[in-house]
């Protein structure tokens, strides 16, 4: 027979948000008893996230400081046309660190890894061992809901962590060399140093597509690292994903997709950039937020996550906009001229970009002058699209 387990604050899924959560309610409330049920055996999965430092206000950094293992200051990108060199903080967490982190702060009943969720209101969790939660609140962040509801293209990658038979000498991230062959949308690899005889490599398409060919990607990247003089590399480490690039869509629709009147956060929630994919950035405000708000109660927690959510698709629409111009307007091989154009603008839109933070200034800046696209297809692909 299970046993009822009772809580204040009951987190279904222990990937990047609901551990970004955690801990910034157990920081704002130190007697919240908070529950982190997760089906893996760890928390946060097998990853690598990267961030601009501006990705992150100075306020809120504290709740990402001690995951951090690799930082740099500036980074650069190569394209036919344009090397750049860029003054900019850059820095990586893994899934590793996260972990510990997460153990580190939190109590031990806090954490239940290896517990499979059979379902869940906003105020109950069942799991597969017949145990049940009850608790004041309950959030979901397993993963995104029906992507069906949404208009998409994609950013699709394969990582290898390489370690080196002797030393790169290479100081700081290359974000994007896109010299490489256009292959399947816009192509370029990212190049992080995480030692000095450590380097982790990511082939990255934006793509129509989130299938990958593992087999073929893994072998691109050993010849980028050849040509590059890594001989004799071992990976150690490997990752790989597909990151939804929203052109547009059912937000309401979306939504819905994963229940009515629960609260959820992260991708479930639609909360990660539209244009990247990336959703570290708005994990960190979410968590912040709703820390802040003090209420965790069932349908308070929804009406609190929803509203977020709400906005947030409402400050996107300009993002999706322009996806909608690269991917339905734009020569999938011709991709890498939309982006190189965007590199030679000044440093601090670029980074605010990243952020989903674009000022009105900004956004003029990006679309005007002669456009990388043809303007017709891109009218066109405008008034098809629910990109809004």
């Amino acid at each position: 027979m299970g046993t009822t387990i009772r809580c204040d604050l009951a987190i279904v899924g222990g990937g990047l948000a609901g551990g970004l959560i955690a801990l910034a309610v157990k920081a704002r409330a130190p007697s919240c008893d908070v529950r982190i049920v997760e089906g893996g055996a760890t928390l946060g999965g097998d990853h690598v996230w990267s961030f601009f430092g501006s990705d992150v206000a100075q306020a809120h950094r504290g709740l990402v400081q001690d995951m951090v293992v690799h930082g740099w200051r500036g980074y650069d990108v190569v394209f036919p046309h344009l090397t750049r060199d860029v003054d900019a903080t850059y820095y990586s967490i893994t899934s590793e660190r996260f972990d510990a982190v997460l153990r580190a702060k939190l109590p031990a009943q806090a954490i239940m890894t290896g517990r499979r969720v059979l379902a869940l209101s906003a105020t109950a969790v069942v799991l597969g061992d017949g145990d049940r939660i009850e608790a004041g609140g309950v959030i979901d962040c397993r993963g995104p809901g029906d992507l069906d509801t949404l208009e998409l293209g994609w950013q699709k990658f394969v990582g290898h962590e390489l370690a080196l038979p002797t030393p790169h000498g290479i100081e700081r991230p290359r974000v994007m060399d896109a010299t490489v062959d256009q292959i399947d949308g816009y192509r370029f690899v990212y190049c992080l140093p995480f030692a000095p005889d450590r380097m982790f490599v990511e082939d990255t398409y934006y793509s129509d597509t989130p299938g990958l060919d593992l087999p073929a990607i893994r072998a691109r990247i050993a010849d980028y690292a050849q040509a590059r003089g890594w001989a004799g590399a071992q990976v150690v480490r490997r990752e790989a994903g597909s990151l939804p690039i929203t052109l547009g869509g059912d937000f309401e629709a979306y939504w819905r997709s994963t229940g009515k009147g629960i609260a959820k956060a992260g991708m479930r929630a639609g909360l990660f950039q539209p244009a990247t994919g990336y959703s570290l950035p708005d994990a960190v405000r979410f968590a912040i937020a709703l820390a802040d708000s003090g209420d965790w109660s069932g349908a308070s927690l929804a009406t609190f996550a929803y509203d977020h959510a709400r906005e947030h698709w409402r400050r996107g629409a300009f993002y999706r906009m322009l996806n909608t111009m690269m991917f339905r307007a734009g020569d999938p091989a011709e991709r890498w001229r939309i982006i190189e154009r965007f590199y030679r603008l000044d440093p601090a839109l670029i980074t605010r970009f990243y952020a989903g933070r674009s000022s009105i200034g900004d956004k003029a800046r990006i679309v005007t002058g002669k456009p990388p696209v043809p303007v017709g297809r891109a009218l066109h692909a405008l008034r098809t699209t629910a990109w809004r």
